[in-house]
């Protein structure tokens, strides 16, 4: 009886190792391939519980989140012949856990090198203003030459990004002072247009003044009050050559018009001598 009950646990034993081999869980974010005697056996099991035969199949679980895979900055030298490094980042996942397991030893390792050989190849075919300025056709261009291998590896290829673009001290320099210039050439030139906008209208009331003389004298006083305004102690006025004139003017209008009329000058008194 004693033995009969000591094979019995032992039996039932075996049955909850065997049933706890057997049991598998497979997450909401894997899928379970799985393998009978080195073949894929059946489609990948679904998250949630599953069973395998110990000893006979095996479960590999392949992750179907987006991974973010760093590429390590490359040295290169861009087509006008300037010395970068360059560093980026690809977001990919499988969308074919058979594919990802069978077609390739380590899709993680091989999406690596893809990465870096791409990133290279697209530092050596482009402008050193194309890695500055023109990231995103970049991106673009990158992303095509990585999903074209990885697609037949059972891998999508969601994005690919350009992250920084180290330029030597020397390179730094130049650009520094090639901005500083532009930027010089820039004031100088509104600094000319300018000049020539304020000359246009100085012209345009030179022309009106000299029409109307009472108008300068109208900006003479403006002035006037202008420089008062600054509280000088000494104000310096010189007398306006257009005021003589207008007085020499007003003058020869009298003359015209006594001559006119017949007016007579009166006569000088005697013993004083004309001038």
């Amino acid at each position: 009886m004693a033995t009969v009950l000591l094979l019995c646990v032992v039996i039932g034993l075996a049955l909850v190792i065997l049933a706890a081999a057997s049991v598998r869980i497979v997450r909401q974010y894997e899928r379970g391939l799985v393998f009978r005697f080195g073949r894929v056996a059946r489609l990948p099991r679904e998250p949630g519980l599953a069973l395998i035969i110990p000893g006979v199949e095996r479960m590999h679980k392949v992750n179907m989140q987006v991974v973010t895979l760093p590429v390590p900055a490359q040295d290169g030298i861009t087509r006008d012949n300037v010395t970068v490094r360059v560093d980026a980042v690809v977001y990919f996942r499988v969308f074919d856990p058979v594919q990802a397991i069978v077609g390739v030893e380590n899709y993680r390792f091989a999406m690596l090198q893809v990465a870096q050989a791409s990133l290279r190849r697209t530092i050596g075919e482009s402008n050193l203003d194309d890695l500055l300025s023109h990231r995103e056709r970049l991106n673009e261009g990158l992303e095509l030459m990585i999903d074209s291998p990885a697609a037949s590896w059972g891998i999508h290829i969601d994005r690919v990004e350009i992250k920084d673009v180290a330029l030597p001290e020397s390179m730094k320099r130049a650009m520094s002072r090639q901005a500083e210039a532009e930027r010089e050439r820039r004031g100088r030139v509104i600094s000319a247009e300018g000049e020539l906008q304020a000359s246009e209208k100085l012209a345009q009331a030179a022309a009106t003044m000299a029409n109307t003389p009472a108008a300068l004298q109208l900006r003479l006083l403006e002035t006037v009050v202008e420089v008062a305004a600054e509280k000088n102690s000494t104000l310096v006025l010189p007398f306006p050559v257009e005021l003589l004139r207008f007085l020499d003017e007003s003058a020869k209008r009298d003359a015209t018009t006594r001559a006119g009329t017949g007016d007579v000058m009166p006569p000088r008194p005697r013993g004083v001598a004309g001038s």
